[in-house]
């Protein structure tokens, strides 16, 4: 599970960093992007560590893009909006910041630029709202 002592969503699975928590399973959690490139931008991780997604097997990637799809769709019946970027890094070349997979689920509106990726922190209760929504949705 999440066990390398130094990666910070190892510690959010294990409860010593706090999250705002969209939806979790056995081997999946979904939360809120602390660094949100727009409102609603979320993640979802496995609950085993593995740096990037060439460190993980077939299944556990379809267990993953599964989960990632599910967040997407919540996302888009929550928000509304036109259109939702689904993003994966690997390496420090390609913009991976944490080094445990991950999924970005980004909304998107006509018209609305992107933030920088990670460099802002959100404040958490604007968070807090778009998590209860996508939560809801996400349980439909």
């Amino acid at each position: 599970m999440s066990n390398d002592p130094a990666c910070i969503f190892c510690k959010i699975l294990r409860g010593e960093i706090g999250s705002v928590k969209i939806h979790e399973d056995q081997d999946t959690l979904s939360f809120m992007d602390v660094m949100p490139q727009s409102p609603g931008h979320c993640l979802v991780i496995p609950k085993r560590h593995a740096a990037d997604i060439l460190e993980i097997s077939a299944d556990e990637a379809a267990v993953l893009i599964r989960a990632t799809q599910r967040l997407a769709k919540a996302v888009k019946s929550a928000l509304l909006p036109d259109g939702i970027g689904v993003y994966q890094f690997n390496g420090n070349a390609a913009g991976q910041t944490v080094f445990h997979v991950h999924f970005h689920v980004i909304p998107r509106h006509a018209g609305a630029e992107l933030g920088f990726h990670a460099r802002q922190m959100a404040d958490p209760a604007t968070l807090y709202p778009l998590a209860s929504k996508i939560a809801a949705a996400f349980s439909q």
